[in-house]
């Protein structure tokens, strides 16, 4: 009797231990299912397990808005530009002869600028520019009255202006495709560029002209944006505009005898639209890496 009592109470003791261990089981393995309730899938098909702390942790994925998925220049490609502008200003070209009299002015503007680039890569170019101006005008008449109640009038003539100046830069441009093709686009240029210049002004007093000379030292960080479209497979054309930027300039002051009498410094930080600064260039691409990967 005493024996099987002992082996009843053997059988208890492990079912309340059974029962135990069974619940401990089950909540393991639902804490195992909450923690890996979560998974990744890379781009291979495999998939990864997280937990949900590990999630918490995981950084926001930064957003691609592929703005350069489109290729509208490919890494490795050479080119050579040439950026040119060209104005002209006198009398019959503008209003001004209706408000003053015998005004007799003229003027013009040449500015060409070759450079060479190197895409590094896609859509991303970094290279040398240089440049040359030539800028020259002249007042021949120019009289001013206002009548006889105002008791105003003013007569001057005989005033030139000349200058020259050269110019070497850094730049780096982006371009932004517009097509699918990417044969338009948009494109910012950066250029830090150095510049000395001569200019030369002159007036007549009686018989006798009067010349100043000022020698011209600038350092400017520039902004042009523009728009740039491929006309033929390895030849890109393209207008940019001038926003300003950042200068530094040094002004040496001399007679017309070459003699020094002066000198200014000064900077100034701009940033606006100059209609004066529109320049239509030309690339042409060396090697086209274009070409290449559409014949592949």
């Amino acid at each position: 009797m005493r024996k099987i009592f002992i082996m009843m109470l053997l059988v208890a003791v492990v079912q309340s231990i059974s029962a135990q261990q069974q619940p401990t089981e089950n909540s393991t393995t639902t804490q195992e299912a909450t923690n890996v309730s979560i998974a990744n899938i890379d781009n291979s098909g495999t998939i990864y397990a997280m937990s949900a702390d590990s999630v918490k942790k995981q950084r926001r994925p930064r957003i691609d808005r592929e703005i350069n998925k489109i290729k509208f220049v490919f890494k490795g490609e050479t080119t050579l530009g040439l950026t040119a502008s060209y104005g002209t200003l006198s009398t019959a070209d503008t209003d001004i002869g209706l408000i003053l009299d015998n005004i007799k002015l003229s003027g013009s503007i040449v500015t060409v600028k070759p450079a060479i680039g190197y895409f590094y890569r896609d859509n991303n170019s970094i290279g040398v520019r240089l440049g040359y101006s030539y800028i020259s005008g002249s007042l021949d008449n120019f009289s001013l009255n206002l009548g006889e109640q105002n008791d105003v009038s003013l007569s001057l003539g005989n005033i030139s202006y000349k200058n020259n100046s050269y110019s070497v830069g850094l730049f780096h441009r982006t371009y932004v495709a517009l097509d699918r093709k990417g044969k338009f686009s948009f494109f910012a240029d950066w250029e830090l560029a150095g510049s000395f210049g001569r200019s030369e002004f002159g007036y007549k007093s009686g018989e006798t002209w009067t010349r100043s000379i000022s020698d011209v030292y600038k350092c400017k960080l520039s902004f042009n944006p523009g728009v740039a479209v491929y006309i033929f497979p390895n030849v890109c054309a393209s207008v940019s505009i001038g926003l300003g930027g950042l200068q530094y300039t040094h002004t040496r002051q001399l007679d017309g005898e070459n003699n020094f009498t002066g000198k200014r410094n000064y900077s100034n930080l701009r940033f606006r639209l100059n209609l004066a600064d529109i320049n239509i260039g030309v690339n042409i691409h060396l090697w086209s890496k274009k070409k290449e990967k559409v014949e592949k």
